[in-house]
């Protein structure tokens, strides 16, 4: 049994990493949290990068016995940035408040710290409705694990997907499991997110924002939730690692395809490695060579493929480091900040 979670009172001060920029392309290609090593890289379609994403490992909370382990976060936004940057910014601390207060990490937790994301940010499109109404067309997709005590917290709001890579019976390799449920409009379940106001706040469905985005009858009822689906997994020995990514990486490979490839080679730039064969597979969907689809421009990039994130945790108690403690934001200097509304 893995225990990535531990109620100690000290820890290395928390420290901002960068990766590295290749064009469009940003990675991590390897590096340590508390319960062993991750991998990471971010691919811009967009001419603004929509998605999102961080790794926070260390303490999970602000008590002095405090809870260690590792907290993703991966924020697919659509319609602009801003909502996905606004999670990235704040999801994190409102989780470290929540934890604290209850002294645990929980479901509970994690349910608050989404709701309360969610509340924060229809504050702030409030403050600016009358200066910059297009930003309660903005929302994300938000997808969160938390590992922590030996169990593997996963959140997810909208299509991003977690899978597990978990080693079969005798070592003939490695099975995939789909750890998170999905939301989107072609499923007769409720679509999750986190900000898109105008769909779940009649105040905002009104101009000054654009007819386009107008519903054209009233609603009473909150068209998206903001309410995460949360499941609950307890790490086994055989449990080797953990691919988190936007839909951008699920549209050109599937899950086993994923987790082979995971299995099938070095750790060090693993995530690049994955962001690559869903690149050349999105090439290939449109007759065309990787290396010429490397050379389209952001924006035009799009009718191409989407902005794909991908974070692998590996599950490695021999690496435990109890002193570990990262602040990690993906994509980090890749081209075009946004100035529409924050």
């Amino acid at each position: 049994m893995v225990k990535p979670c531990w109620n100690r009172g000290y820890g290395r001060v928390r420290g901002v990493q960068n990766g590295r920029t290749d064009g469009l392309l940003w990675y991590k290609d390897l590096g340590s949290h508390v319960s062993g090593e991750f991998s990471m890289a971010v691919v811009q379609a967009n001419n603004l990068l929509e998605d999102h994403s961080q790794v926070e490992s260390g303490q999970l909370d602000a008590r002095k016995m405090g809870l260690f382990g590792t907290f993703i976060g991966v924020y697919d936004g659509h319609g602009g940035p801003e909502t996905a940057r606004f999670v990235n910014k704040n999801l994190f601390s409102n989780l470290k408040k929540f934890a604290t207060e209850d002294q645990e990490m929980s479901e509970d937790v994690i349910r608050k710290s989404f709701l309360a994301t969610e509340e924060e940010f229809i504050s702030l499109v409030r403050d600016q409705w009358r200066t910059c109404s297009q930003i309660a067309s903005v929302g994300t997709c938000c997808l969160v694990g938390v590992i922590c005590n030996g169990l593997i917290y996963i959140a997810n709001a909208g299509d991003s997907r977690v899978v597990l890579g978990r080693s079969e019976r005798g070592g003939r390799g490695v099975s995939a499991i789909q750890l998170s449920d999905e939301h989107n409009v072609n499923r007769e379940s409720v679509s999750r997110s986190i900000g898109d106001a105008y769909l779940k706040n009649p105040e905002f469905n009104r101009a000054p924002l654009l007819p386009r985005f107008r519903l054209p009858q009233p609603f009473t009822k909150q068209i998206l939730s903001p309410e995460p689906s949360i499941s609950i997994h307890e790490v086994t020995s055989k449990d080797e690692f953990l691919i988190f990514a936007s839909d951008g990486l699920w549209e050109h490979l599937s899950n086993e395809e994923a987790v082979n490839i995971v299995h099938n080679y070095p750790r060090s730039g693993i995530a690049r490695r994955l962001v690559k064969a869903a690149l050349r597979v999105a090439a290939k969907k449109r007759e065309m060579r990787y290396t010429d689809l490397k050379k389209i421009e952001r924006g035009v990039r799009r009718h191409f493929h989407d902005d794909i994130t991908v974070v692998v945790v590996f599950i490695d108690p021999s690496l435990t480091n109890l002193n570990s403690s990262l602040s990690m934001k993906g994509g980090v200097g890749l081209p075009g900040p946004n100035k529409f509304c924050m």
